[in-house]
């Protein structure tokens, strides 16, 4: 297992776990309102073009999200 900011484009996951700790209260609600949770499955769209490749781009189901790569750092996924 490894977390999802580490993952390639085009790459499919599974979360396992997240670390709610270690994201801010407010953050995590706004995570588990867009369905990342222990359970969801994610594909990695594509990563932002700066430095830090940060936004990562993420599809849930039907829709696309943009998370930052410090909270993909948080979710533990199994590659699918």
């Amino acid at each position: 297992m490894t977390t999802l900011d580490t993952l390639p484009p085009l790459s499919r996951a599974e979360i396992r776990d997240v670390d709610w700790a270690s994201l801010a209260p407010d953050e995590g609600k706004r995570l588990r309102a867009l369905g990342l949770d222990a359970g969801a499955r994610v594909a990695v769209a594509h990563r932002g073009v700066f430095m830090g490749k940060d936004p990562i781009a993420l599809i849930i189901g039907r829709t696309t999200v943009a998370v930052r790569r410090a909270h993909a750092r948080a979710m533990t996924v199994e590659v699918l």
